[in-house]
């Protein structure tokens, strides 16, 4: 996953730059973000049926190959409405792929370190998104370099899995839509899931797409993109933590106040030094990754073990239906508030939560310090699915 990591980084630095060069509008990007997540919620819907039908490694090894088929269709040529169906079916792969390789993963951890191999899991994949974009800086952008750099690392990839010799696991648990049930189990987590699924599109995939609209050079934009997710350790590591010593939704409240801040700020940074670009997005970024993060701690701190399966897949989805409307709102918006309409989108969608968790702390008592179960650094960037296959058996 971290060499893939390497190829998609790139791609997601390439493409928008390489538009804002070809002299396409701002909303062209935009659509393209959207589509990423359109396809990543067909991914969390169709992978479950095709494990179950070849296996982990089949899909995982088929998932990568159709990656790379996604990035040789851009190196075509800059044809948008190419671009977007490739990424597209970028975006269902890169689904899929998480969905196959955590379920593989918790099958294969042993309880006292499962959470420690995940977040490492996590670190891994957001540094290589980083290091990949970073990529940028090396490549020429009127040569096919950097979608024929991914496609090598994407098939780097598909060396470790195929020669594998680690046991198949169980095919995950299909996915199962029960929003009723989860929103009596926990309001703000679901809540959570739907918010950030988009705000976590808009600030990762819209950055480049800012930066190269405000006419930042391809090198700035790849040391932006590189130097963002590190906002992971800097903001969600502390507000995690701190969330295992306190009501979650008090850290809620904390990282969507962040966010709100943080996408302001940007707002009002026209042609601002790199340096003070960057810190910003670092900060929006890594309180986005926050909610993320601990609005699934929260749920499952209200969740009874037999609904751990339900509960997941729900908010896989709600999370992946988020991730299409608020940047489809975004770049509708685009096209009349010009570049700067996706910072507010995430204004409105993390004011609205922070307020939505403040009156629910009003509703509910928090949940007892002894059933909270320990914080998890995951991502926003990936789909949190390990729940979704059958826990090992306690001997």
């Amino acid at each position: 996953m971290g060499l893939l990591a390497v190829g998609s980084g790139l791609m997601f630095a390439y493409v928008p730059v390489k538009l804002a060069v070809e002299g396409f509008e701002p909303w062209v990007a935009g659509s393209i973000i959207t589509a990423v997540a359109g396809g990543g919620f067909g991914g969390c819907l169709l992978t479950g049926p095709l494990v179950r039908r070849v296996g982990h490694a089949r899909v995982f090894a088929t998932l990568a190959a159709i990656i790379n088929l996604s990035v040789l269709a851009i190196a075509l040529g800059t044809e948008p409405l190419l671009w977007i169906l490739s990424r597209a079916l970028y975006g269902f792969c890169a689904t899929g792929l998480f969905i196959v390789s955590q379920s593989w993963l918790n099958d294969a951890c042993e309880n006292q370190w499962r959470g420690k191999v995940i977040a490492i899991f996590y670190m891994t994949y957001v540094l290589a998104i980083g290091a990949g974009s970073f990529l940028l800086r090396t490549v020429s952008l009127e040569t096919l370099q950097a979608p024929l750099i991914s496609i090598f690392f994407s098939t780097l990839a598909i060396l470790p899995v195929g020669l594998t010799r680690l046991r198949t696991p169980p095919p995950p648990e299909a996915v199962s839509v029960a929003l009723r049930s989860v929103w009596r189990i926990s309001p703000v987590g679901l809540v959570g899931l739907l918010a950030v699924g988009g705000l976590t599109m808009l600030v990762q995939g819209f950055a480049p797409v800012y930066a190269a609209a405000e006419n930042y050079s391809k090198d700035d934009i790849a040391l932006l993109m590189f130097l963002m997710q590190f906002g992971m350790i800097v903001v969600q590591y502390p507000l995690g933590a701190l969330s295992d010593r306190m009501d979650r939704r008090y850290v809620l409240i904390a990282a969507s106040l962040i966010v709100v801040l943080g996408a302001a700020t940007a707002s009002q940074m026209n042609g601002a030094a790199l340096v003070w670009l960057i810190v910003v997005f670092a900060i929006w970024g890594g309180a986005t990754e926050s909610i993320y993060a601990v609005a699934n701690a929260h749920a499952n701190d209200r969740a009874e073990p037999q609904y751990y399966v339900s509960l997941s897949s729900t908010l896989l989805v709600a999370w992946s239906a988020s991730g299409v409307v608020l940047p489809a709102l975004a770049t509708a918006l685009t096209q009349v508030f010009g570049p700067r309409a996706f910072m507010f989108v995430a204004i409105a969608t993390a004011a609205l939560y922070g307020a939505f968790v403040a009156y629910r702390v009003t509703r509910r008592e928090p949940a007892p310090g002894a059933d909270q179960e320990p914080y998890r650094a995951i991502s926003a960037q990936a789909p949190y699915t390990p729940d979704l296959a059958p826990q090992p058996s306690e001997e």
